[in-house]
């Protein structure tokens, strides 16, 4: 059974910084690439980051670039958003997914959800 744990969300205040944990059980972690999402309230769910090709290079939504970042630990089977600057409009709920082979940004290639975490940021 496929399972995506995330964690590690929780209030913080401008500017500071937070790491969130997405826990992988289930399938061949080596063979699945995990993105990380976000929604807050209405809007649609969006991409934030992943590392995408062989190459280790992070992809990661306009929003977000150059202040998030991602890193794997394959041991422990867990992926990590570290996340720094942080803004009030980053408050959202947070989800990793994963998918076969590469990452993408698109949500629909994606076949394994966590549930969410929360992150607020408060002014």
């Amino acid at each position: 059974q496929v399972q995506l744990v995330a964690s590690g969300g929780r209030l913080v205040q401008a500017g500071e910084s937070l790491r969130l944990s997405c826990v992988v059980s289930g399938l061949n972690f080596n063979m699945y690439s995990v993105g990380w999402f976000r929604q807050s309230p209405g809007k649609e769910r969006e991409f934030v980051a992943a590392i995408i090709g062989s190459d280790d290079n992070l992809e990661s939504g306009d929003a977000v670039k150059g202040r998030f970042t991602i890193s794997r630990d394959i041991e422990k089977k867990t992926e990590y958003l570290q996340m720094s600057a942080l803004k009030p409009e980053d408050t959202a709920v947070y989800y990793c997914a994963a998918k076969f082979g590469v990452a993408a940004k698109l949500r629909g290639m994606y076949g394994f959800w966590s549930q969410g975490t929360q992150v607020t940021v408060s002014s």
